[in-house]
């Protein structure tokens, strides 16, 4: 029965694996399209996907998303929200898409920052697999990251790869400390004309046993008639895939579009009782407003 599974699984990686190949082969051909259609339209308008982006931009964001309570469940987190953000890209201090916090060391190839990241939590009444258990809180991840530029940031897209090492800490429950994450990822962006950005991923999530026992642990209190003891283990929480993609239509205004896919094949905890789904993806849908920028340029 666990071969059959596994085998179904690894069939679901190679097909979304593959659909995340065609996203960005499509973006790149529209996003060439429109170099080619509008070069003449593109001197007037600012877009700032190739040329440097601002120092800092105010506006507003909405979108809407959907993502498992945590790796291994079958029960979705689901908001929606309009909310005002605020980027600053200045030469250390960063609030960026996707890197907020301290850069120290940039150079061409290599870069070192200490920064945050997010997950939503959810009640466990709404969690079937976890009733009657804590509450899985609005988790922020705070520690060093490092980055390495494998190629150069030519027109055809550049490679990447990053090594973030994270102390997690639960926002619902007085900062108090759920463990730490080790998450290698090996990344492609490219930005292009026309407004066009786009990127795939691959990485690995790691935990130490704290970690392991905020998501998998049952203890023997907890235990129902179809819900069994666990001893959560130390090692890889999930592997993920993900795709994002983002055009600017005008000077204001920008969609996005993401998708990320956590599977626990493999992970130390994938026989956890808490473990109901082992391959399912997250999505997110959305739109920006800038109301204002600034008319110096980031620092690289």
């Amino acid at each position: 029965m666990l071969k059959k599974s596994t085998k179904t699984t690894t069939s679901l990686l190679i097909l979304v694996a593959g659909g995340l190949l065609a996203l960005t082969s499509h973006a790149q051909e529209l996003a060439n399209s429109a170099a080619e259609s509008g070069e003449q339209a593109q001197k007037t308008t600012l877009v700032k996907d190739v040329e440097p982006l601002p120092l800092w931009e105010l506006g507003v964001s909405a979108f809407a998303l959907s993502q498992q309570a945590y790796p291994g469940s079958d029960t979705y987190v689901n908001r929606v929200l309009a909310v005002p953000y605020f980027l600053y890209r200045g030469e250390h201090f960063r609030i960026d898409r996707g890197n907020t916090g301290y850069r120290a060391i940039k150079t061409p190839r290599f870069e070192f920052d200490v920064g945050f990241a997010g997950a939503l939590g959810s009640s466990s009444d709404k969690i079937a697999a976890r009733r009657g258990m804590e509450r899985l809180g609005n988790l922020i991840e705070f520690g060093p990251r490092f980055k390495w530029n494998l190629s150069d940031p030519e027109a055809n897209g550049r490679w990447r790869f990053e090594l973030p090492l994270r102390a997690v800490f639960d926002l619902s429950n007085s900062f108090k400390r759920k463990g730490y994450t080790l998450e290698p990822e090996i990344e492609f962006e490219r930005r292009a004309f026309g407004g066009w950005r786009y990127s795939t991923g691959l990485s690995a999530v790691f935990g130490n046993r704290q970690m392991a026992e905020t998501f998998y642990q049952v203890r023997p209190d907890q235990v129902l008639p179809d819900r069994g003891a666990y001893q959560a283990k130390q090692g890889l929480i999930s592997w993920r895939m993900s795709a994002f993609i983002s055009h600017s239509y005008t000077n204001n205004f920008r969609v996005f579009s993401g998708v990320r896919l956590d599977s626990v094949v493999g992970a130390a905890n994938e026989n956890s009782p808490l473990v109901k789904r082992k391959t399912s993806p997250s999505v997110l849908f959305g739109l920006t407003y800038t109301w204002m920028r600034s008319d110096r340029p980031e620092f690289e």
